[in-house]
């Protein structure tokens, strides 16, 4: 879980974070313009510079986009924008935001009255996931089919995620990514990867704030702009969203209902995000992963798989992923998209690209047919139809899971009475 004032600054990445990588290589001078190019780096110090994309910098110029890694609300010069609010606004219940902001940006609910029956279904305060909004559909917080695990990662895409997605390719592994507006913008070459790689991609809003904190606009804003950054970067319009920290109510499930986007939790979280603060070690991460484990081994899911909480946050969160991977498939029998794990073979606004069915992703199709332009030269990469992404992928066996630590904060977001859900 990532906060703006987390970043560092993105030419200057630690260089003691590469003595806490898995693997060693090197990486000489790489093209950094295409997606395919990029996709080659894994010098972490090489992936994690700025670099310019002409997309991304004409439309922050022309103040298309609120400022990345702040509050997003609707801008006074977008007539578009400011056209779909108002067609949704009807749609919107009457029900106020939580506690008061500054301090409720960060999840500082502390001095916030909330009645006990919980009249929002407000996630935060009792992990209510059943909307009591008539209309609305039950978040996503489990997945349908037994021995199943819902696989997806928060906060990306991380600057440094190449190694970590070299690995998924290699396992033929797709998953279900939750993309950061303003991380998009930031390093929209490494967004375009996940649909070359055949990955579902899903909205995780623009600044990853607590959205219940959010006025009106404010909350529209924040998933109409990171909509539109996906939009904007890799050709597609996403169809599905999670809440950062789960932070969702009615109010915040009605808008991103009215925006066409489904909502999807958790019921484990493996506090990855976490570790480092407070007092949550990284044996605990660990033991949350091997207790999911467990539970899928002694039967637990026999009847309906689950979702657990994992990011692509830094190196740690994407080494982890990577450390536990072969025992989550030897202890669940599927591990597939959220999309894939619920039948949603159409994962976008876009028709031009598919999922496959859960029935054709566990018989070996993991990608469909389908293409998505490049919004750099307007080609397309077509996906075949036995475990192939589609993508013409010359990253080859990556010698080294190196990745960015962006530094954690006591990620803070304590709220004082709310329950922190741990896999226990």
């Amino acid at each position: 879980m990532r906060f703006s004032s987390l970043f560092i600054s993105q030419a200057a990445v630690s260089s003691a974070l590469i003595a806490t990588t898995l693997f060693t290589s090197s990486a000489s001078a790489q093209d950094r313009t295409t997606e395919q190019g990029e996709a080659q780096i894994t010098d972490p110090n090489e992936e994690c510079t700025a670099y310019s994309y002409a997309p991304v910098t004409a439309a922050l110029a022309a103040n298309q986009f609120p400022a990345i890694w702040t509050v997003a609300d609707i801008l006074s010069t977008d007539t578009n924008a400011q056209a779909k609010y108002q067609s949704i606004e009807s749609q919107i219940p009457n029900i106020q935001p939580k506690g008061t902001q500054p301090a409720s940006l960060m999840g500082d609910f502390s001095n916030y009255s909330y009645s006990s029956s919980d009249p929002d279904c407000w996630w935060t305060y009792d992990q209510c996931t059943t909307p009591k909004l008539a209309g609305l559909p039950p978040d996503l917080a489990a997945v349908p089919e037994p021995d199943t695990l819902g696989y997806g990662f928060d906060d990306g895409p991380n600057c440094s995620h190449n190694v970590f997605y070299d690995y998924l390719s290699q396992n033929n592994q797709k998953a279900t990514m939750f993309y950061i507006g303003s991380n998009v913008m930031d390093w929209p070459l490494e967004a375009q990867r996940a649909l070359a790689d055949g990955h579902e991609i899903c909205v995780h809003t623009w600044s990853h704030k607590y959205m219940t904190s959010l006025t009106n606009t404010q909350l529209f804003a924040e998933f109409y702009y990171a909509m539109q950054a996906i939009k904007l970067v890799v050709g597609v319009t996403p169809t599905c969203w999670r809440p950062p920290f789960g932070d969702v109510d009615d109010r915040v499930r009605a808008v991103g209902h009215a925006l066409g986007l489904r909502t999807i939790i958790w019921q484990y979280d493996s506090n990855d995000w976490r570790a480092g603060t407070g007092n949550i070690t990284d044996a605990d991460v660990d033991q949350n992963y091997e207790n999911l484990i467990a539970r899928a081994q002694n039967g637990t899911f026999a009847t309906g798989g689950t979702i657990m909480l994992t990011h692509e946050l830094n190196n740690f969160t994407m080494s982890e992923a990577v450390k536990f991977y072969t025992q989550l498939k030897a202890a669940f029998k599927y591990l597939v998209p959220m999309g894939v794990a619920t039948n949603q073979t159409q994962p976008y606004v876009e028709t031009n690209y598919s999922l496959p069915s859960f029935e054709q992703y566990i018989s070996g199709t993991t990608t469909v047919t389908g293409s998505a332009s490049n919004p750099t030269d307007g080609s397309s990469s077509s996906t075949g139809s036995s475990g192939t992404s589609g993508k013409t992928n010359t990253t080859g066996a990556a010698d080294r899971t190196s990745f960015d630590d962006l530094g954690m904060l006591a990620a803070g977001a304590a709220f004082v009475g709310f329950a922190v859900k741990l896999l226990a």
